[in-house]
């Protein structure tokens, strides 16, 4: 069979499917992107033409896309067992493979796992685990959900309450009640990059009085990327997550580490967590765990969590797909790739410091703010040429940005007014070279 031509693509996409985060309208008039091939760190257009995918996909095709390990360790799975489900006293292999792996890999206590299909999914398990313990433990008023300014913690209508983006959360008048919000360490949001650390420590003395003001017996968790990805690739000072955990053990809060995006090698270690020291309570996954190969999220729960909930009769939670085998087939396999070609130790040692100095040198273009990063995470703010007092909300740079760089043959992703790299693991010092080589251009063209 032909492939359909693009033209024929664009009508029927136009006609029927309706795009996450995109303006609808804004695509029917351009017309969708359509990705052809993929392979490496490179994905092939509607045009032919090659592009350097510098963000990964959506932060999460660690290992590169067309890895032949994953696709032939699925395809045995399927041939074994396609699909059954983990409800009622059954399960698969893979399922109990890919739990006893993750207990090897996560932070200490942290060894039991629930399988879900997303980020979205893991957090929203993990609000329901949650409210669960909290009411076998006796404290069913410890209900409240603390989450952070610029956080992104998934698109349900829990998980947006959570969210502290307003363009998550506006459209769809949320969040709902029983969710707080907290400052995050976003220095440069609030004009203060000059003072990270004293501003960082604000924010947590702001997020003890608002954990007072709300009564921690109400608070059941507070919930922190340790970068914050979608929200602008924030990254905090040394030691204040550490600090926040602290908070929330003073009140008997518990503390959920959402590392969907820095879990499985993002930052040069399986979890932010244990790089960082910062023993939570959960830790929420998805993303990296495949390598987005195939759609699965998994929520990482304490013993003492999971001790809890052992004794509280039946757990009517789940989903059709939860522990798919042929899922969780792919994140063995993707796992095993991370450790046969010791991706983490490159991303730390080699490919992380390499694109972490290749950032830096941008902070001198006129164009540039302020550069951040951390292990495969980096971001350049935007301003133009009359200052930051004239950014508008109207005209984002970041997209603008991101659209001047795809002209260049790189995909980096715009939020607001600024970019975010994040790429594959097993990005060359050549593509690394090659994208900043294109951002640069694209810079010198936002600033013209």
């Amino acid at each position: 069979m032909e492939p359909l031509s693009t033209e024929t693509l664009q009508r029927l996409d136009a006609a029927h499917l309706i795009h996450p985060f995109t303006d609808q309208a804004v695509l029917h008039r351009q017309r969708t992107h359509i990705v052809r091939a993929a392979s490496g760190c490179t994905v092939v257009d509607e045009s032919g033409r090659e592009l350097l995918d510098a963000i990964a996909g959506l932060w999460c095709v660690n290992v590169g896309y067309g890895r032949r390990e994953i696709a032939d360790a699925v395809h045995r799975q399927m041939l074994r067992v396609p699909f059954y489900p983990s409800f009622f006293n059954t399960t698969t292999e893979p399922a109990i493979l890919l739990a006893a792996r993750l207990a090897e890999i996560a932070p200490r206590s942290l060894r039991h796992s629930f399988f879900s299909n997303s980020g979205s999914e893991a957090n929203e398990t993990a609000l329901k685990l949650i409210r669960a313990y909290q009411k076998l433990r006796g404290k069913p008023g410890k209900s409240k959900i603390v989450t952070r300014s610029y956080a992104y913690h998934g698109v349900t209508v829990a998980t947006t309450s959570m969210t502290g983006l307003s363009a998550c959360t506006d459209p769809f008048d949320l969040p709902l009640a029983g969710f707080v919000r907290v400052p995050g360490p976003y220095a440069y949001g609030a004009g203060r990059e000059a003072d990270l650390e004293e501003y960082a420590r604000e924010c947590l003395t702001e997020t003890e009085r608002i954990i007072r003001r709300e009564d921690p017996a109400t608070i059941a968790a507070l919930f922190a990327e340790p970068v914050q990805g979608a929200g602008g690739a924030i990254v905090p000072p040394e030691g204040h997550l550490h600090e926040l955990r602290e908070i929330c053990r003073r009140h008997d809060i518990l503390f959920v580490a959402d590392e969907v995006i820095t879990g499985f090698g993002r930052l040069g270690d399986w979890f932010a967590s244990g790089m960082w020291h910062l023993e939570p309570d959960m830790i929420t996954t998805a993303k990296g765990i495949t390598s987005g190969d195939l759609p699965l999220g998994a929520t990482l729960v304490s013993d003492e969590i999971a001790e809890v909930l052992a004794h509280g009769g039946p757990l009517a939670h789940g989903f059709t797909y939860t522990a798919h085998p042929s899922t969780c087939a792919a994140a063995l396999a993707n796992l095993d790739i991370l450790e046969r070609e010791q991706l983490l130790a490159r991303v730390r040692d080699d490919i992380g410091p390499y694109f972490q100095a290749r950032l830096a040198e941008l902070a001198c273009h006129p164009s540039v703010g302020e550069v951040r990063g951390v292990g495969l995470i980096g971001a350049l703010e935007l301003v133009p040429r009359a200052g930051r007092a004239a950014l508008t909300a109207k005209s984002p740079l970041g997209l603008r940005a991101a659209d001047l760089t795809r002209a260049e043959g790189v995909i980096v992703r715009g939020i607001r007014d600024l970019i975010v790299l994040s790429p594959p693991f097993v990005i060359t010092h050549a593509e690394v070279d090659r994208a900043f080589i294109a951002v640069a251009r694209a810079l010198d063209r936002l600033w013209d």
